[in-house]
């Protein structure tokens, strides 16, 4: 039978005969884990590349730690960079290469009681299908910060308060029903890549639109823009828009009334936010008087 730290082992030893540079690519890390193998990694070594991704739902679920950022302070070698498609994992020092199932994490590792059952194979490091990963990462990878990890840490605790025990089946229909509650789209992105700072009202609903949205963290403007708009097409109450149909503000509201069980009120405010938002991520845009939302773009 396997010893439970198997894994473990296989990376350890990898990392103890590291020379050069060390590249560590995995979606799920682990604080503890992470420096558990920067510890293995001799003086000698110059550079660990450290590619990841963050996001608030896998953070909320306790499988990533974005405070992994913190270990780059101490260990100056140390650079991690996002990639929110990621699913690769991979372990790579000098003409050495781990691949397999196994993230940086207690139980993929076997760091802890009642380990996953995970697989890692040891491989050339210049076998082309690790050239071909390691060129697709480079192409979409940008580099971490800190003030990325804090907003993704504070998206996942606003998560685990409104769904601390959520089945997956919960969790998907709490998210479906979402709505924008930011009344400016245009401040969203900007806040979620750190160019702006807002008031503590603004500030705290971008913050729920983005922990229900589920955004990555490290998206460019365009991945973030098509991102946004994907889930304003599942707004249930956006159904005939997104089937072709013209939808007014009055047919909007009544379907967010029924749908959401929103008052007169709150449903024209609702509509107000939603338009704004189609306006800004999507190709939609409004007449005036009692509006019609349109597919395409207004022409000046």
């Amino acid at each position: 039978m396997t010893e439970p730290a198997h894994i473990w082992r296989q990376i350890e030893e990898l990392m103890t005969g590291a020379h050069g540079r060390v590249t560590l690519v995995a979606p799920f890390i682990k604080r503890e884990v992470l420096a558990a193998t920067l510890s293995a990694v001799p003086a000698s070594v110059e550079s660990i590349e450290c590619i990841t991704r963050w996001v608030p739902e896998e953070v909320a679920a306790g499988v990533s730690d974005p405070e992994i950022i913190e270990l780059a302070e101490d260990d100056k070698r140390l650079r991690i960079a996002l990639c929110p498609s990621l699913h690769a994992k991979l372990y790579l020092t000098g003409e050495r290469c781990l691949i397999g199932s196994a993230n940086l994490t207690g139980k993929a590792t076997g760091r802890v009681t009642n380990p996953n059952i995970e697989i890692l194979v040891e491989v050339s490091a210049t076998h082309p299908e690790v050239g071909r990963v390691l060129a697709e990462i480079e192409a979409c990878a940008i580099e971490a910060a800190p003030h990325m990890a804090a907003l993704v840490r504070r998206q996942a605790e606003l998560l685990k308060e409104h769904r601390p025990a959520a089945s997956d089946q919960l969790r998907e229909e709490a998210q479906q029903g979402w709505y924008p509650v930011t009344r400016r789209p245009e401040a969203v992105y900007p806040y979620y890549c750190g160019r702006a700072r807002f008031g503590r009202s603004v500030e705290a609903a971008i913050l729920r639109d983005l922990a229900f949205l589920g955004v990555p963290a490290g998206l460019t403007e365009a991945e973030f823009s098509d991102w946004v708009e994907s889930r304003l097409r599942e707004i249930p109450a956006l159904r005939a828009l997104v089937e072709g149909d013209r939808l007014t503000n009055v047919d909007l509201q009544h379907a967010l009334q029924e749908q959401a069980g929103l008052t007169d009120e709150q449903a024209k405010r609702a509509t107000e936010t939603i338009a704004a938002w189609l306006r800004h991520f999507g190709r939609f845009y409004t007449d005036v008087g009692t509006w019609e939302l349109r597919h395409g773009r207004e022409l000046s």
